[in-house]
């Protein structure tokens, strides 16, 4: 059985190959790629946007309780991307791991439609008081932890993958075509279409599940994600699908073995360290890794000794490297601490999907006497931010900023992160001030012990902190999807990009943690985080919030100044076509050398 589904999937490649090499890639293939992934967000955030409300309306869990839940799942589905990264860069490919990963998905979302429209699997509806409400049985949230386990093991095989591959799709195909700059940097079009779908989950989906029913506001994105899977496996022709190049793990591991054993060794000339082209040939199709001056103790791996080669020539692996494969390993090594800054960044905007909705709750939500906007959809003041900041900013911004900079993209990624995370600080600066204003009207109307009344005070004065957080998520998040993907090396760009989603996964959790250590430690002097937000100090969490981003901002500009960029011996032109039209890997002496990339 598994000898045939494999002859399958090769015949399905070969005949996918014989379209010729110049005519796949290309923008004509972003319909079919983005189009997944906006109905793979159009069904996350979809949920996950409203999920506050599920879990202590429908599920009648207390406030911290469903906001653990939330952080948790969050940090799960952003964890496993990690996983469905290093399988796509080991042996699937990045075209399979979105494919399976995506059938999983929808399984999961199935049994969340379920789970939202069997009344076996909800508690009933709450009398007139609140004192008569049933909460959801241990069965009925384990069956909600089973659909959520399968989303993010779905989600797994799609987030690292998307991004690479589409990119894939316009920077290779602009390598191919020398010259041909895309019009829309892949990651800006790439974040403009996920706003889109987060656009139509946080209004059309929760209006939905708000005055429908939940059964129906999570059928409908399940039902587009049957769509996006077709579409995205109906342009299989189309793809350019950059081959695997062998487990990244088993490689560094194999660096990292090899520098150990020879760590009584003397680093000769960078000149006379180990290279061999063919060898290396599948893993750097658009150019190998020169050598650089950190990080020395991994050079050690490249330190031809007795012993270190077979008799055919070929070297063994465990106790020799190439420099190509070292500089792998030093290249994930700088690009970790520059990853890490974006963990304060996720844990500070936790907030937006749990404390800020309940805030929004309690506040003057009425547009027209017979319309109220939906708390959760004030998330789409956040998406409106970033979905102008990031047509602002590739249309404009950076024809300007490059008269003065004379770079293509106007300012280096780590510019444009750092600009991001600045940004939010002033978010929550705000978040932090209108708290203090709601509670001072709650405290004038009379109404600090009547959670569920509603404060004479527009919900819109929310606007300005969810507007300010899409502004920086717009520098932020494709600044550091950017870097990613420009810094990683070739073989491991799934991966790489899983380290984006591993930020939101150890953000969340320390999330998580935040609320839990605050929720525990002013049980005594006062709560800051009870369920009735009346009678807390909310205020005083979100200037916690702050003071730690402002420690981060520092820790960022730290790493800024002393990281080196990755310097890449480009291949030419028609080794390059080779490489990519059929992913043989033969190694070849014509190239040229590029020194760091910047951009």
């Amino acid at each position: 059985m598994a000898e045939d589904g494999r002859g399958e999937k090769k015949d399905a490649d070969a005949a996918a190959s014989k379209m010729p090499a110049k005519q796949r890639g290309g923008f004509r293939t972003m319909p079919f790629i983005l189009a997944n992934d906006f109905c793979d967000r159009l069904a996350s955030v979809g949920f996950t946007t409203n999920l506050i409300s599920y879990l202590t309306l429908q599920l009648h869990l207390p406030l911290v309780q469903a906001s653990n839940i939330i952080t948790n799942y969050n940090g799960t589905a952003n964890l496993t991307p990690l996983i469905g990264g290093l399988i796509a860069d080991s042996f699937a490919g990045r075209f399979w791991t979105i494919t399976f990963g995506s059938i999983i998905y929808q399984l999961g979302m199935v049994c969340l439609t379920l789970s939202a429209a069997l009344p076996s699997l909800h508690p009933p509806p709450c009398a007139k008081h609140a004192a008569d409400c049933k909460r959801a049985s241990s069965y009925q949230i384990s069956v909600l932890y089973l659909s959520l386990l399968c989303t993010s093991i779905g989600t797994g095989g799609t987030r690292p993958c998307i991004m690479a591959f589409g990119a894939d799709q316009l920077e290779l195909n602009a390598h191919r075509h020398r010259g041909a700059k895309p019009k829309w940097s892949f990651f800006n079009l790439y974040f403009f279409a996920v706003e889109l779908a987060k656009l139509a989950a946080v209004t059309a989906v929760v209006y939905i599940q708000d005055n429908v029913g939940w059964g129906w506001g999570i059928g409908v994105p399940t039902v587009a994600m049957v769509a996006a899977v077709i579409t995205f496996v109906s342009g299989y022709s189309l793809y350019i699908r950059m081959p695997p190049g062998g487990s990244p793990l088993v490689r560094l591991a194999q660096v990292a073995t090899a520098a150990y054993k020879k760590r009584k060794a003397v680093v000769p000339d960078p000149s006379l360290l180990y290279e061999d082209k063919e060898l290396d040939a599948g893993i750097s199709t658009t150019g190998r890794l020169l050598h650089t001056d950190q990080l020395k103790f991994f050079d050690k791996a490249a330190i031809v000794t007795d012993g270190d080669v077979l008799p055919s020539g070929q070297p063994k692996l465990w106790r020799l490297s190439t420099v190509h494969r070292v500089e792998e390993l030093k290249s994930i090594i700088r690009m970790l601490p520059i990853c890490a800054a974006g963990i304060i960044l996720v844990t500070s905007a936790s907030h937006n999907h749990s404390f800020a909705i309940q805030q929004a709750r309690t506040m003057d939500r009425n547009i027209t006497p017979h319309f109220k906007i939906p708390p959760a959809s004030m998330l789409i003041f956040t998406n409106f931010g970033m979905l102008l900041t990031l047509a602002f900013y590739d249309r404009v911004l950076v024809r300007v900023l490059r008269r003065f900079t004379g770079r293509p993209n106007g300012i280096t990624h780590l510019q444009r992160t750092g600009v991001g995370l600045t940004i939010a600080m002033l978010s929550n600066v705000v978040a932090a001030v209108v708290e203090r204003r709601r509670k001072s009207v709650a405290a004038a109307s009379g109404l600090l012990d009547a959670p569920k009344a509603t404060l004479p005070m527009s919900v819109f004065w929310l606007v300005p902190q969810y507007a300010i957080h899409g502004i920086a998520n717009a520098f932020m998040d494709v600044g550091r999807m950017e870097f990613l993907y420009d810094q990683a090396p070739e073989s491991m760009r799934s991966t790489a990009t899983a380290l984006y989603w591993l930020t939101f996964s150890i953000g969340s959790y320390l999330g998580t943690l935040l609320v839990t250590i605050v929720h525990d430690k002013t049980r005594r002097s006062g709560q800051w985080l009870p369920d009735n937000l009346n009678r807390g100090k909310l205020d005083n969490y979100y200037w916690l919030v702050v003071a730690l981003e402002v420690v981060n901002l520092v820790y960022f500009f730290i790493c800024v100044k002393y990281y080196t960029f990755k310097p890449l011996e480009m291949v030419s032109e028609e080794v390059e076509l080779q490489h990519h039209g059929n992913g043989d890997g033969k190694g070849t002496d014509d190239a040229k050398k590029q020194g760091g990339n910047f951009e």
